[in-house]
């Protein structure tokens, strides 16, 4: 309801489009926010089966809707449900929307909840099902995005994916198969179930989810092993440690990013013209700034944004008439990935079929994805990063959060800190470089060349530590080896 004052009060003749879930009661919270906008004279394009966040953004730009609704609470456990909201561009919103949203739905007062029937909102032409045909565009549209097509359907390519019971799995495996590649499925995590049955957590970021998915990648000798969030936002990827596939490696969410954002701009780098637009990446502040190496060596922009893909969304809006630059990739450390502009949200289900690209890619010369990111470290120095959550509960909890942050705050250039002697300490709490808007944000940097972002979690009681360590490429198996007491260091 809130939503809907909202919309009726900013333009005339408003629109939304509504996608959900596997989770449970995803679908039926869906059809009544639907209802509810329906009730207030807003059109509804609501889809009739389970769709992923990434296709969600793409229709809600391809029907031209004000806004729309994913019934879903991404990666986490099952007893949770949620509510993404997204503006006309396609992304999540931000200031004002966000804020005019909440306000509106702060005020919505017992008894002032409308709705009507089904029935009644599809004879008044409020509800219609979301067309076939707009799954078909968002499939040419990721086909049309890749620069070696061709090269998936000459190669025979075994993929091994799970989409952890969620809504990648039908988008996933269609395109996959128009462009003739063979992919096997982890049979247990097919079908949608709200439970998630097999996982403690259907997030690919967490190993023991991707386990089945490894097991079938040895199984049937895969080339690569892919896993998707039940919303499609995140993607997991798994690597082959060697050349029989009898064994396979987890990269991170900051492996993904480099190998993913190195693959690009060399695709760019053979195909660009003189005088053509500059790349744009676009990363958060707490991803590897690999990915900026990488970017800025070979010719392209690398702009740094706050964390959530929404920030990001909003940078490839400021491009769209731009003569100078274009939006290449966008990456997020939490294994959230964009190449296609037409998207704006992290969308697993293109990147999904990128990554593919990118292993058949280096495959027809010769090279694994573990040979590459070896290749990169040779390059440009070896990156590694560790994440240390404090977890701090109740209010008591709260005010030792706030006095982390102060006592952080109060740290200035040639201090040290955990054995470190400071060289650049930046406060975003009145915003930052790039235009980064206000957050409650520290950046450390040390004398080391190393890093330190500390933030307060958004959604939990726990203060995050994002380590970041940088030496030379050749030197990584001595680093490697005294890693785990540089972490110590921090705790």
């Amino acid at each position: 309801q809130g939503m809907a004052d909202y919309l009726v009060s900013q333009v005339a003749n408003p629109s939304v489009t509504i996608a959900f879930d596997s989770r449970n009661y995803s679908e039926l919270f869906a059809r009544q926010a639907a209802l509810t906008l329906c009730a207030n004279g807003v059109k509804v394009y609501l889809y009739n089966t389970l769709h992923p966040v990434p296709m969600l953004s793409f229709a809600l730009r391809y029907l031209k809707t004000t806004a729309g609704i994913v019934i879903t609470a991404s990666h986490n456990p099952a007893k949770y449900n949620g509510y993404k909201v997204y503006w006309s561009d396609g992304g999540q919103v931000t200031p004002p929307h966000d804020i005019g949203i909440a306000e509106r739905v702060a005020a919505v007062v017992p008894g002032a909840i409308r709705t009507m029937s089904q029935s009644e909102a599809k004879a008044s032409a409020l509800l219609s099902n979301v067309p076939e045909s707009v799954d078909e565009a968002y499939y040419s549209m990721v086909t049309e995005s890749l620069a070696r097509p061709g090269l998936l359907s000459s190669s025979s390519v075994t993929v091994a994916y799970t989409p952890l019971h969620g809504a990648g799995n039908i988008p996933v495996r269609t395109i996959l198969a128009k462009l003739g590649v063979h992919c096997e499925v982890v049979e247990q995590q097919e079908l949608p179930d709200g439970d998630f049955p097999t996982v403690s957590m259907p997030n690919p970021e967490d190993p023991q989810a991707m386990r089945l998915a490894i097991g079938l990648g040895i199984q049937c000798k895969a080339d690569i092993v892919l896993g998707t969030d039940p919303d499609g936002d995140r993607l997991g990827i798994a690597i082959p440690s060697g050349p029989n596939k009898d064994s396979f490696s987890l990269l991170t969410g900051n492996q993904i990013a480099v190998l993913l954002c190195d693959y690009l701009i060399q695709t760019w780098k053979e195909r660009s013209q003189e005088g053509a637009r500059q790349p744009l990446v676009v990363k958060s502040i707490v991803t590897t700034d690999l990915v900026r190496e990488i970017a800025e060596k070979n010719g392209a922009a690398c702009v740094d944004v706050l964390t959530g893909f929404k920030y990001i969304a909003e940078k490839i809006a400021a491009l769209e008439h731009s003569a100078k630059q274009f939006f290449l990739f966008g990456c997020e450390e939490s294994f959230g990935y964009l190449s296609v502009p037409q998207v704006r949200d992290k969308d697993a289900v293109s990147t999904a079929v990128l990554a593919v690209e990118m292993m058949s890619h280096y495959a027809s010369k010769g090279l694994s994805l573990k040979e590459r990111l070896n290749q990169i470290y040779d390059s440009y120095g070896y990156y590694t990063e560790a994440v240390l959550s404090f977890t701090y509960e109740g209010s008591a909890g709260k005010q030792k959060m706030a006095d982390i942050m102060k006592d952080f705050r109060s740290l200035k250039v040639s201090d040290t800190f955990a054995g470190y002697t400071i060289t650049e300490a930046t406060d975003l709490l009145h915003g930052g470089p790039d235009g980064l808007p206000p957050s409650d944000v520290i950046i450390l940097r040390f004398t080391t060349g190393d890093k330190l972002v500390v933030r307060p979690s958004g959604t939990e009681p726990k203060v995050k530590y994002y380590l970041f360590f940088h030496t030379d490429g050749k030197d990584r198996e001595s680093f490697k080896a005294t890693l785990q007491e540089k972490i110590a260091n921090f705790k």
